[in-house]
């Protein structure tokens, strides 16, 4: 926890319970660390009646405490939403960027905090009173998630190419055939990988075995052929990255990125995270239930998965207008 010096103590241990006691991924202890430490810092602006263009990257928070957090009130937050909503650079190293971020950025912060008051009043009882226990989260604009086509998902594994072919192609496979997330991805180890499986740690530090088909496992042998050469810092890892380390998230992002340039598609549009849609889509185009998609996804609701049958349903309707005997009408002819 030495990166989050900046950070108050009471902070610090929120950090520390999450990561140790909850067990959640780095990942999302990296968000909750950014997005509370944007909130505090934006509070002690208000607080101290600094002017508004001051720069909250540089306003100190180390001496935050219980009672600084006591007296944060429902109007605060709403207006900490509002900055969010309004004036918060979409891009703050950009001097000429739009301002005001998406309410799904704003509910992630929203949740951020919604946590850190329930750890502190359920939790540790260290308050009483929590300002948003019933505060709404923003609308969100409901919207299908983009996928790649069959035809779109072979240009892409055509493509891979360069140095680390290898591994790049056997990790878009993995996409593409399991539908894994990224932080899954990167915490495969070699021995979480069996003849027909592999074994993923998912959100909550819940493990699920997702099976695979044999041009997968193809590809993952060519790569285990390579890898076995590599001797990485942590060589517990499935995949690594140039400098001998596990490969990280960022790089994941790179690698998807440079494929779909490569490939001649809009790297804009699609990323790892459209795999993993593209792959709950394929999935239930085959003919897989929703109910075992979920299982493979690991998603713990069933709604969450159930949009991808909203996919399928918007496709069905196309296909049945595309079909050429939909524009036979000869109903008329019973009318004379």
């Amino acid at each position: 926890m030495q990166r989050y010096n900046d950070c108050p103590n009471i902070l610090r241990d929120f950090l520390v319970y999450h990561e140790t006691i909850k067990g959640q991924s780095p990942l999302t202890i990296s968000e909750y660390y950014l997005d509370l430490r944007l909130f505090l810092r934006f509070i002690k602006l208000m607080r101290n009646d600094m002017p508004m263009n001051t720069d909250l990257e540089t306003i100190d928070i180390k001496d935050v405490d219980l009672q600084f957090i006591r007296n944060i009130d429902t109007s605060d937050i709403f207006d900490f939403l509002s900055y969010l909503a309004n004036d918060r650079p979409l891009n703050p190293d950009a001097p000429m960027t739009d301002h005001g971020i998406s309410a799904s950025a704003r509910a992630r912060k929203l949740s951020a905090i919604k946590s850190f008051y329930k750890y502190l009043t359920v939790r540790t009882k260290q308050l009483s009173e929590n300002p948003v226990a019933d505060l709404e989260y923003p609308k969100l604009r409901k919207s299908l998630p983009k996928y790649l086509t069959l035809e779109q998902s072979a240009a892409l594994l055509q493509a891979v190419s360069g140095p680390n072919e290898k591994r790049d192609y056997a990790i878009l496979m993995l996409f593409l055939n399991c539908g894994i997330r990224r932080s899954e991805l990167v915490g495969l180890n070699l021995t979480d990988v069996y003849e027909d499986r592999i074994r993923v740690v998912g959100k909550g530090n819940k493990e699920r075995f997702v099976y695979f088909g044999t041009a997968c496992r193809k590809a993952i042998d060519g790569y285990l052929a390579e890898r076995s050469q590599k001797v990485l810092s942590d060589n517990r890892a499935l995949f690594g990255s140039r400098d001998g380390n596990r490969i990280s998230v960022t790089a994941v992002h790179r690698l998807v990125k440079k494929a779909l340039l490569q490939a001649g598609l809009d790297s804009t549009q699609f990323s790892a995270h459209k795999l993993r849609h593209t792959a709950a889509t394929m999935m239930l185009s085959g003919g897989v239930d929703v109910k075992t998609v979920q299982e493979v996804l690991g998603h713990e609701n069933l709604n969450t998965t159930q949009i991808y049958t909203h996919i399928e349903n918007t496709e069905l309707k196309i296909a049945a207008q595309a079909n050429p005997l939909s524009k036979l009408d000869f109903s008329d002819e019973f009318e004379k």
